[in-house]
């Protein structure tokens, strides 16, 4: 048994992306199983098996009756009772419930709703690019990368604009809060702060429903409250569960992934002009490769139900899994020249959507068209824009976020 690198502590994520890619070579290299030690008081683990190579990820997903993520997928250690109420939705269940949620979510992802999202990102992300055109030098994180989603989310879920604030407010404490070792900036503990923002995006979905029973409208949570597959309906909670999981996924990924994009087509010039000399033909494959080289959800945790042998080690019940999505995207057992920013890379299995099976993301083709939409619109007509200074990066191993970023054209 070999233990890896103390992927549990913030100090190791707040490392050079460099140094931790060494690292996650060296944990891939191991050729035995690598046990990361993480003490949970009250909890009958002490620790959990790092999985850091592209096979593992790809078995792991295929087998959800055996690897659960019951109680929870986004968090090392279980979450409080008194936080269950508020986490929880699709990501952290198991089918049937699973299968449930899912079936009665995607009732409300109709054909028309559908398009009328897609629509709606070609109008907002032309509106956010006349904005940066007229302001100039800006943080691209604050000023482009974050409100394209939060728009595209909001507008889809009827949000009035008065809110915008409070949401991305709540998404943003969330994400960072992910460290185990996170304490608010008031002094409140990790529990108490998820707890506040969670309330809030559950009471604003209680609001938005109630209205939408009594004067239906053509936006997602109108669809959610009415989608019904032979009687069944979400709850109450369930919705205020789905609504936290949509605007914090939402949100956080394509943002990122956005906000990447720019930094490697500054820090790569040579793939900026390959895209330029022919953009309509290379942007969806530099798009999957923005995602695969950053990677933005980071891991995702799974717990074992039952023994089993997973590439020739026996995992027990009880212990836990945590699939690192960043590694497996740079397996050189799978990718030539995984270091390498290469938006000609095919072909490209990567796992920046999550691995395959009940739990791939649900909004991976919205997530794929935002980011496309947007740089197709800045290459168009910014091609020169560029960052000024290095990126301000999240301190969390949830996400590999971007805080602040500056950019010029």
């Amino acid at each position: 048994m070999t233990y890896g690198a103390d992927l549990a502590r913030l100090d190791f994520w707040a490392r050079p992306p460099a140094e931790r890619h060494q690292a996650f070579a060296k944990l891939r290299a191991a050729g035995e199983p690598v046990f990361v030690e993480y003490p949970l008081p009250g909890q009958p683990v002490n620790g959990f098996y790092a999985l850091t190579r592209h096979a593992e990820i790809l078995e792991v997903s295929r087998n959800p009756q055996v690897f659960s993520s019951e109680p929870t997928a986004t968090s090392l250690d279980d979450p409080p009772s008194e936080l269950r109420d508020y986490v929880g939705s699709m990501i952290s269940l198991d089918d049937p419930r699973h299968a449930r949620m899912r079936r009665i979510v995607s009732r409300a992802f109709t054909p028309r709703m559908v398009k009328k999202f897609e629509d709606d990102v070609s109008l907002i992300a032309a509106q956010i690019v006349d904005g940066l055109a007229e302001r100039g030098p800006c943080d691209f994180v604050a000023d482009v990368a974050m409100p394209l989603p939060l728009t595209i989310i909001c507008a889809m879920m009827g949000i009035p604009e008065s809110a915008y604030g409070d949401v991305i407010d709540a998404t943003n404490v969330i994400i960072a809060i992910g460290d185990p070792e996170y304490v608010g900036p008031d002094g409140q503990d990790r529990v108490s702060v998820l707890i506040e923002k969670f309330s809030f995006l559950h009471a604003l979905m209680g609001e938005l429903a109630q209205a939408r029973r009594a004067n239906p409208s053509d936006d997602l949570v109108t669809a959610l409250v009415h989608a019904d597959v032979n009687g069944d309906f979400l709850t109450e909670r369930e919705l205020g569960k789905f609504f936290g999981l949509l605007v914090v996924a939402g949100n956080e990924t394509t943002r990122t992934a956005l906000s990447h994009a720019l930094t490697l087509f500054t820090d790569h010039p040579d793939q900026r002009a390959l895209l330029l000399d022919d953009l309509e033909a290379r942007l969806p494959a530099a798009v999957e490769e923005v995602v695969r080289y950053a990677t933005p959800v980071t891991w995702m945790r799974r717990t074992v139900t039952r023994d089993v042998e997973l590439l020739g080690h026996t995992y027990r019940a009880g212990e836990r899994v945590v699939l690192y999505y960043n590694s497996a995207n740079r397996d050189e057992a799978v990718f030539d020249r995984p270091d390498v920013f290469d938006i000609t890379r095919t072909p490209n299995p990567h796992v920046g959507f999550g691995g395959p099976g009940p739990h791939f993301c649900l909004g991976a083709h919205l997530a794929r068209r935002e980011i496309t939409v947007l740089l197709r619109e800045l290459f168009t007509r910014l091609p020169g824009i560029h960052t000024t200074a290095p990126p301000v990066r999240q301190r969390t191993s949830f996400v590999n976020g971007i805080n602040r970023l500056p950019c010029a054209f």
